[in-house]
């Protein structure tokens, strides 16, 4: 039986799971090509984020994202993406975000790495026609005590997420899971106005997948073979963000410190299957 088959199979066995047909199931060849390009992509992650050190810039690192993915026979995912027809295109392999840069920075030769440094890299990469999308936060050297309890809390509501995704739960639920989660651990601001994604086909795709409860998301249902970029973004002050004098840059609005995890997650009849998972997590 094919995963389409199977799936229509479930379909028809719990018809009120689906109220709206939001997002396609990805077929067995995609999900068999999904998990190849994951697992290559989360081993470049990890070697990059080994790279992050004092004296380093965020240029060079990029360089050699981009050399690891074409190297594979992948393609960068974000450089020269654009969300618009007629938009700038954004110019880098990877989002560099430092301290209170929340996601998009470019990636540049000034952007110097210093000790005391946290500095996100996101990465995303088209392999045999597919996207995957995973980031991480990494401590430049050493950081306080509440910098390392914001990256430790950020890395766990994105473990938390994770535990929850399974066939039948609403979008809804998994983002209330994962700010509640947030909340019990102390006072950080959830971002509101970006939030994770579907995955696959394209960079971005539906579902949106808010970090907290929204209720207009009640109707959206998790089903066996969807594709999801979970990805929380948290801060240590207020949830409000900016965008950054070039344009691309989203900051934290209050200046604060913020931190960014994500997995490309497949869901599957019984959970979910993690398909960027980086060497040093398996």
């Amino acid at each position: 039986m094919t995963a389409r088959q199977r799936l229509r199979k479930w379909k028809k066995a719990s018809p009120r799971l689906w109220p709206i047909n939001f997002m396609i199931a990805k077929t067995k060849k995609e999900i068999s090509d999904l998990k190849a390009g994951g697992k290559i992509l989360g081993e470049i992650l990890s070697e990059l984020a080994r790279l992050c050190r004092p004296g380093k810039n965020a240029w060079e690192i990029d360089q050699v994202a981009e050399k690891m993915i074409r190297q594979t026979g992948g393609r960068p995912a974000f450089k020269n993406y654009c969300a618009q027809p007629g938009e700038r295109p954004f110019p880098s392999t990877i989002c560099a975000s430092f301290n209170n840069e929340l996601v998009h920075g470019i990636a540049k030769k000034e952007a110097i790495l210093k000790n005391g440094d946290i500095f996100s890299i996101d990465i995303g990469m088209q392999y045999r026609g597919l996207f995957t999308d995973t980031a991480i936060t990494v401590a430049v050297g050493g950081i306080p005590k509440k910098t390392r309890e914001l990256m430790r809390v950020t890395k766990d509501a994105l473990e938390k997420g994770i535990e929850t995704v399974r066939p039948g739960i609403s979008v809804a639920e998994l983002g209330r899971e994962i700010e509640n989660f947030v909340k019990s651990r102390g006072d950080f601001g959830i971002v509101r106005d970006l939030v994770g994604h579907g995955v696959g086909r394209a960079v971005h795709e539906e579902p949106r997948l808010p970090n907290y409860y929204d209720r207009r998301m009640e109707k959206y249902i998790l089903k066996p073979g969807m594709v999801l970029a979970l990805e929380p973004m948290i801060s240590l002050g207020d949830w409000r963000i900016k965008l950054g004098a070039d344009g691309w840059t989203v900051e934290m609005a209050d200046g604060s410190l913020c931190a960014h995890y994500e997995h490309t997650v497949i869901v599957t009849y019984k959970g979910c299957d993690v398909l960027t998972r980086r060497p040093e997590e398996i």
